[in-house]
């Protein structure tokens, strides 16, 4: 493996955000105005708050929730009032307001880092008796289905012994998909609480069993949410950016080739076409439909870049733009730089600032996942992917096309891989000890 160190931008001793801070707690005017405030952002929505197995729970508890857009937050705050709750929350969403998220009690941290603090600030939260809220997927539903789950929730969990509720909510990737989340639909919200272990439970279980339990939990598919509930949607963009998760045509097999307008999603290689139906489903306008579900369409993408990888066939390299975040009130442009990513080295980023070179090395077991965003709002409306360390996190703007989902794929694969790899040679060790 070629280790490459990192060496950090040079920023001229201009200060960091220091993420190692532990929370306030909620005053309990605070609970109450968010509750107000988002209860009137719900008042034109049709929404519904249903709890399961809650009768008579109190805090401490840690609440796990999945994500598909800002909306989650106000769904949560109805039915966790009047407890004080302490919400885990990226740096970026610190932007140009850190002092508002730190009088709320958020939690700061770096997505897909080895954060050893923000474990430290979460066992002070519940030994204060109140509730750590965490998205533990750490991004936005891509598809409306459950992204990558961490083991290390199993152990976090089994570390404070507390009981374990999970949020899961339906319908607000349909409102705001991740890919298109300018344009809302109106769609109805069902979010439903349920608590899925009991502090005993989590006492006598080990941390494969928690984990088992924790991803049983978290099953959800919003396209399969409205077939069972049998709404519509009518708007005619509903398409619209669908062709930034459907990256890859199933009838000629072409990467990035794909795009989409109105209600259509279509391959500009071939020339197929695809009509996304009010009821949510998939059909071809000629031919053959491939994927009637959304969601096996993005399935069957990920086997294509497992296929790669376990073929020796998967590698990216590109130009960026980059913009770093080690402080919350602005990104710092860095400029253009090189990126490359396979199974052996990971994410190396290698770019210019400040009359000196910086290099950025992550390795496989260091990312387990990839933060992406769709027209990145924060920055300049376009695709890009961050790579994080402990201190920094670099926001890049590929010049490739529609390549951030098969790199977040890539991401994952390519982390659960190395982990296999790494435990057989471990247990043959062992063995030929014997």
């Amino acid at each position: 493996m070629n280790l490459v160190p990192n060496i950090e931008p040079n920023y001229k001793n201009k200060k960091r955000y220091n993420t190692a801070k532990y929370p306030i707690r909620q005053p309990i005017f605070i609970v109450w105005l968010i509750w107000f405030l988002c209860w009137c952002c719900l008042l034109n929505k049709k929404y519904k708050v249903e709890k399961i197995n809650m009768e008579g729970l109190k805090p401490p508890y840690i609440l796990l929730s999945n994500h598909m857009y800002f909306i989650d937050f106000k769904l949560g705050a109805m039915g966790t009032l009047p407890h004080r709750v302490n919400n885990v929350v990226n740096i970026d969403g610190y932007y140009r307001r850190p002092w508002l998220l730190e009088l709320i009690g958020a939690i700061c941290t770096r997505k897909f880092t080895a954060d050893l603090h923000l474990v430290k600030s979460i066992n002070k939260v519940l030994k204060r008796g109140d509730i750590l809220s965490m998205y533990p997927e750490a991004r936005y539903s891509p598809c409306g289905i459950t992204s990558y789950l961490p083991d290390s929730l199993g152990k976090l969990v089994k570390l404070n012994k507390v009981p374990v509720v999970v949020t899961i909510h339906r319908g607000n990737h349909l409102q705001s998909p991740f890919w298109n989340f300018r344009k809302k639909r109106k769609v109805p919200f069902h979010t439903t609480m349920t608590q899925i272990l009991t502090a005993q439970q989590v006492k006598s279980m080990t941390v494969d069993e928690i984990n088992a339990a924790i991803r049983e939990a978290f099953e959800y598919d919003d396209y399969r949410y409205q077939k069972e509930t049998g709404f519509k949607i009518t708007e005619k963009f509903r398409a619209e950016g669908l062709h930034k998760v459907l990256y890859q045509c199933p009838h000629c097999m072409t990467e990035s080739k794909m795009d989409s307008k109105g209600t259509e999603i279509f391959c500009t290689e071939c020339g197929k076409r695809w009509n996304l139906n009010e009821d949510g489903t998939l059909s071809a306008l000629e031919g053959e439909t491939e994927f009637s579900h959304v969601p096996d369409w993005f399935k069957w993408e990920r086997t294509q870049v497992e296929k790669q990888i376990e073929n020796g066939e998967y590698s990216f390299a590109d130009d960026v733009e980059v913009y770093s975040m080690p402080r919350c009130w602005s990104f710092t442009p860095l400029g253009d730089a090189k990126v490359t990513h396979d199974p052996d080295n990971g994410f190396v980023l290698e770019g210019f600032y400040n009359g000196e070179t910086y290099r950025i090395h992550r390795k496989p077991l260091e990312t387990n996942s990839l933060h992406v965003e769709y027209d990145y709002c924060y920055i300049k409306p376009f695709d890009c992917f961050d790579i994080s360390t402990e201190n920094d996190s670099f926001y890049c703007y590929p010049k490739q096309q529609n390549v951030i989902t098969k790199l977040a794929f890539a991401t994952e694969i390519i982390y659960q891989r190395t982990l296999n790899n790494l435990s057989k040679k471990e247990d043959a060790e062992v063995e030929l000890s014997k």
